[in-house]
């Protein structure tokens, strides 16, 4: 049976200075905004298939430089394209066969299913492979969202035709960087006009 499983998992879970930096992050937008802060999350999809379960998500810093044990598809640069030479400064969209989701216990309302459709679930492995190596934290397109493991994960959704604009953060939280992906994917010709409309980043 295949399925597609996606996690939401708050930003700097067993990692204190991501945390203390989402934290700030999201204070100083809150008061820019004037609204509440809001808990923030980031992405990871649990895809089955008859043939095994893969873990698909972005990962940064890259830990080593044995990337086919992760199932390593596409590398890019951090902060700017330049700095991406340094193996410190690239992060990673992994397809990882039987791979895991460190964080996967402190997943805020459990794995959410998305579909159980094995076309889609397929389609899903297949696009994790093209998706495009913006710069992570950087809004190179202007379109008013910088590029980040969220936008990774909503890439992969909307190209592999899943409604990902429709989907939303938990309660009270908010997934920076959703937009973009669901931009990007629409200015590549991968989904309908209009489909970017979302507010799982705001």
């Amino acid at each position: 049976m295949s399925s597609i499983d996606l996690y939401w998992l708050p930003l700097g879970a067993g990692g204190r200075f991501v945390r203390l930096n989402g934290i700030v992050y999201e204070r100083f937008k809150s008061m820019v905004e004037r609204r509440p802060p809001r808990d923030l999350y980031h992405t990871a999809l649990e895809v089955r298939v008859p043939e095994g379960r893969y873990v698909i998500e972005n990962a940064w810093p890259i830990p080593d430089l044995d990337p086919a044990a992760r199932g390593v598809t596409v590398e890019g640069p951090v902060g700017a394209r330049p700095l991406g030479r340094s193996r410190i400064f690239r992060y990673e969209v992994r397809r990882w066969l039987e791979g895991t989701i460190a964080d996967a216990s402190e997943a805020v309302d459990g794995p959410r299913r998305l579909s159980d459709d094995d076309g889609v679930a397929r389609r899903i492995l297949e696009v994790t492979g093209s998706v495009p190596a913006h710069v992570w934290g950087r809004d190179e397109l202007r379109i008013g969202e910088m590029w980040n493991s969220n936008s990774v994960i909503a890439w992969v959704l909307a190209a592999a035709g899943l409604p990902a604009a429709e989907i939303r953060p938990p309660e009270g939280g908010r997934a920076p960087g959703w937009s973009a992906g669901l931009v990007v994917a629409e200015l590549s010709g991968l989904t309908p006009l209009g489909s970017r409309r979302t507010t799982a980043s705001r």
